[in-house]
């Protein structure tokens, strides 16, 4: 599997760990849901940086425009 295919199953695991925190943080209380929330915001970062990573990879395989 080549590096492209493999961030877009990262990114693509990570938001779907993130749409799970966010769905068991509706049903407990504080202080979980905070913890909880603070994990899907864990996630979130590491998605976007994946998200980075990918746009970067993309970046290279496309001729810049003068």
């Amino acid at each position: 599997m080549d590096n492209e295919s493999l961030l877009v199953h990262a990114c693509e695991s990570l938001a779907s760990a993130s749409i799970m925190t966010s769905d068991i943080a509706a049903y407990v209380d504080s202080p979980q849901r905070q913890t909880i929330l603070a994990i899907q915001q864990i996630i979130m970062l590491a998605e976007l940086a994946v998200n980075r990573v990918l746009d970067n990879v993309e970046g290279t395989r496309t001729p810049a425009h003068s």
